[in-house]
């Protein structure tokens, strides 16, 4: 049995997007734009379920695709990605000091070192096991939220870079506001972490590699690409807002469902939980099996659109946990089991889109909750196309 609301995602759209990124970041190095001299390689973020696209298949597909290395939030998600049988490096973002450390060595994640208390906890579990574990150096230089303070380094390091059974492979730090053109944070948290990345080499770990864009940060300034890039929203081929790009990025997902009644209603008659809608001529409502239960903003109702039969539609009504209500009435011929597009194209040739951009301007979010919300209970499709 298939639910009829489906989230389909493109595999080779997903290909591509890597490819392009690739491309893009070559061509900053052939233009001489980047201090290295090289194009800097690829992060490839799925965290988060791959931002709801579906870990697995996703993380095997840029796996294939050449990603050398995957980053996710957790131990739990760098599990999940081994079982399904990703070999490349995987990096754990998150806090590590009350995590259960067995899946780092038992799964070969790569575990980033944020804190002094977790390093001291993952210097003992290597040491118990008589192994030494490569790890990522978190430098917090102005987000406050996990790193070593960039400016108290000399006193919070030695002790970790000491550590006889941890292996320092890359330093990295993460933007506050790199989609903020008006901010200056973003200038203050390069020029901190290029500070700190040389008290590193001082104490004693030069050239070790450097990691801070986000998709923001890589679109907006290469000298932040340093020697590796970590897009998350554009492998799934959203640009984050407010920025423009001319990458030649596709949307990964698709989520559709089925028209399974259609309604009149008369003058003065309202729709759903509370009549947060009411007709004030006769109108045509078709009802749709999908609701907040499967990742649909609750605020969609009375700002958000569906396309039915190439048309677009308004959300009528409150959204519910298992349906929706959409008015029809400017669209012929509406029948159950048409066709009703939540994210992606339909038409004549796909000339009408929304996108995930836009369903987040509509109520007054950013896309990346509105693809990470996907619910559990909507199958994914892959393709490849």
């Amino acid at each position: 049995m298939i639910r009829s609301t489906v989230a389909r995602v493109d595999l080779g759209a997903l290909r591509r997007n890597f490819r392009a990124i690739r491309e893009f970041l070559g061509s900053g190095a052939a233009a001489g734009a980047l201090a290295t001299g090289h194009p800097p390689s690829i992060v490839a973020v799925v965290k988060a379920n791959a931002y709801g696209h579906g870990a697995e298949a996703v993380a095997l597909a840029l796996e294939a695709e050449g990603a050398r290395l995957l980053a996710c939030a957790d131990i739990e998600e760098g599990i999940v990605l081994r079982r399904a049988g990703v070999r490349a490096p995987i990096l754990v973002f998150g806090a590590l000091s009350v995590s259960d450390l067995d899946g780092l060595f038992e799964f070969s994640l790569t575990p980033t070192i944020s804190t002094p208390s977790a390093a001291r906890a993952v210097e003992a579990a290597a040491a118990r096991r008589g192994v030494t574990t490569g790890y990522h150096l978190k430098i917090d230089t102005g987000m406050n939220r996990l790193g070593f303070r960039h400016d108290n380094l000399r006193r919070t390091l030695p002790e970790l870079l000491a550590s006889p059974h941890l292996r320092l492979d890359a330093v990295y730090t993460h933007f506050a506001s790199a989609d903020d053109p008006e901010r200056t944070l973003f200038t203050d948290q390069r020029e901190h972490f290029e500070a700190a990345t040389r008290v590193v080499a001082e104490l004693g770990a030069p050239g070790v590699p450097r990691h801070a864009s986000n998709s923001a940060a890589l679109l907006r300034d290469s000298r932040v690409w340093y020697d590796m890039v970590r897009p998350g929203l554009l492998l799934y081929g959203i640009v984050p807002p407010p920025m423009a790009s001319t990458l030649p990025l596709e949307p990964v997902m698709s989520l559709t469902s089925r028209v399974v009644a259609v309604k009149g209603l008369r003058p003065g008659e309202g729709v759903g939980y509370g009549w947060r809608f009411t007709a004030a001529e006769p109108r045509t409502i078709a009802v749709v099996p999908a609701g907040y239960a499967d990742g649909l903003d609750t605020r969609l109702s009375g700002r958000g659109a569906v396309l039915v039969r190439g048309v677009r539609a308004p959300i009528v009504g409150a959204v519910s946990m298992d349906m929706i209500t959409v008015d029809v009435s400017d669209v012929p011929d509406v029948t159950p089991g048409d066709e009703v597009v939540l994210l992606g194209r339909q038409g004549p040739e796909s000339w009408q889109q929304i996108d995930a951009r836009e369903m987040a301007a509509s109520i007054g979010t950013i896309p990346w909750e509105v693809v990470c919300r996907l619910g559990t209970r909507v199958e994914r499709q892959y393709a490849t196309s």
